[in-house]
């Protein structure tokens, strides 16, 4: 049971981590309603759970060599994978508009598709782990 709780817990928040990249990053696009986000939960959390250690043991030599910066590109086949896997979810090339907050400037800035998906990558392991300390997990 708590295997199972754990397993659901980690969908949720795969689920929820999906929708909240497709309100912030402009080349995230989900078609398909509710379950598309739900299947692309479970989808992910298959995905992180089996094949990231695999894939880590594999660019173990190449990890050892960049000091772990490979490791980013694991996590961007994962993410590509996800896109082949559930065909509502879109991840592609975006020109993020720029901002400007009390003379602070941020530029726009083009995101290729390969900056995207890394992007992804990040965002999403951020917005779950700060959802795991939320819940105490």
């Amino acid at each position: 049971i708590k295997l199972m709780k754990g397993f659901i817990r980690n969908v949720l928040f795969n689920s929820f981590a999906i929708f909240l990249l497709t309100q912030i990053i402009g080349g995230v696009r989900v078609t398909g309603g509710i379950p598309t986000y739900l299947f692309g939960g479970v989808a992910l959390t298959i995905l992180l759970v089996f094949l990231k250690p695999i894939l880590n043991l594999l660019a173990l030599p190449l990890n050892m060599v960049t000091l772990g910066f490979f490791s980013f590109l694991t996590n961007i086949i994962i993410f590509y994978l996800l896109t082949v896997i559930v065909p509502g979810i879109n991840i592609g090339a975006f020109t993020f508009p720029g901002l400007t907050y009390s003379g602070f400037v941020i530029p726009s800035f083009y995101f290729n598709i390969i900056f995207t998906f890394l992007l992804v990558a990040f965002l999403q392991s951020i917005i779950v782990s700060f959802l795991n300390w939320l819940v105490g997990k």
